[in-house]
């Protein structure tokens, strides 16, 4: 996606971070959350130093190594009790003077499971899940990777506004930094929506570790990419196809005025037939990725 406001793209938040929690009891043991609520799952010993590691990552790449020094960071936490315990961790990396602001944000919550989950119970579920599809199948008294799709949608539209009227009181000369500390599906959901990825895509997603991070940085054109930071092995890794990730390049270095929406991997999966058409210009010209 592509920021088309009044204010010039330098005001942009230079990155936007998406990290996971570290290792919690229910990762550890799935009885946990027979007996305690999801969203009071804590961090293990593992999970704070995961925790305390991460936030020394992403203090490197936010000053760029130290390089940078007029780099700033705000947070959204997930209110859950691993993320927030997470955040605390992160956050001794950071200096106060850093920190913009921190906002507990109920949108980027874990997908809710329904309540206290039975352990057998919950393994018949989750094979009937990988039969169903990971997307539209819906836990009982729970929610489905699309009704978090939809809450993320509703959060995005606000991260915009935030953005657009400065809510986030960011200083033009300031380097941005947006991190968002949630859980994994949110954060391949969180792509998805911003990358126009289809449900077949995400089906093919592979889940962040405890305490990974994906960094969508802003291009000179406008466009965030996860290419700038990442390489393609990488993104290989984490799922993406050759089209996802020759997109993701393209963004790198696009003209915000572009419009990649004429390139094959958009139309193709839903127009077989456009495929060989006299029609159809070619990539460079579309400002496509080759």
């Amino acid at each position: 996606m592509v920021f088309h406001t009044h204010n010039n793209h330098k005001t942009l938040p230079k990155r936007i971070i998406l990290v996971r929690h570290g290792e919690s009891q229910g990762n550890l043991d799935g009885s946990a959350y027979t007996t305690t609520p999801d969203y009071k799952i804590p961090l293990t010993s593992l999970g704070l130093n995961q925790a305390q590691n991460a936030g020394n990552k992403i203090l490197r790449v936010v000053s760029e190594d130290g390089v940078s020094e007029n780099w700033k960071v705000y947070f959204y936490v997930s209110p859950y009790e691993r993320t927030r315990m997470t955040l605390r961790e992160m956050g001794k990396s950071f200096p106060k003077k850093k920190i913009v602001g921190v906002r507990e944000e109920c949108r980027v919550r874990e997908q809710d499971f329904g309540n206290f989950q039975v352990e057998e119970r919950m393994k018949v579920i989750k094979q009937t899940r990988e039969r169903f599809g990971r997307f539209f199948f819906r836990f009982p008294e729970g929610e489905s990777a699309a009704d978090v799709y939809d809450r993320v949608s509703s959060f995005l539209e606000s991260l915009w506004r935030d953005i657009d009227n400065n809510r986030l009181h960011q200083d033009p000369c300031d380097e941005m930094n947006l991190v968002i500390v949630s859980h994994g599906l949110m954060s391949r959901v969180f792509l998805m929506k911003w990358f126009k990825w289809t449900v077949e895509q995400f089906e093919h997603l592979n889940n962040l570790g405890n305490c990974e991070f994906r960094v969508m940085q802003l291009g000179p054109g406008g466009e965030y990419s996860l290419a700038i930071h990442h390489s393609e092995e990488e993104l290989e890794q984490w799922g993406l196809s050759p089209d996802m990730i020759a997109d993701q390049k393209w963004r790198a270095g696009s003209d915000r005025d572009d419009s990649n929406e004429k390139c094959p991997w958009y139309l193709d999966a839903f127009f077989d037939h456009l495929a060989d058409s006299d029609d159809n210009v070619d990539g460079e010209e579309n400002g496509c990725a080759n």
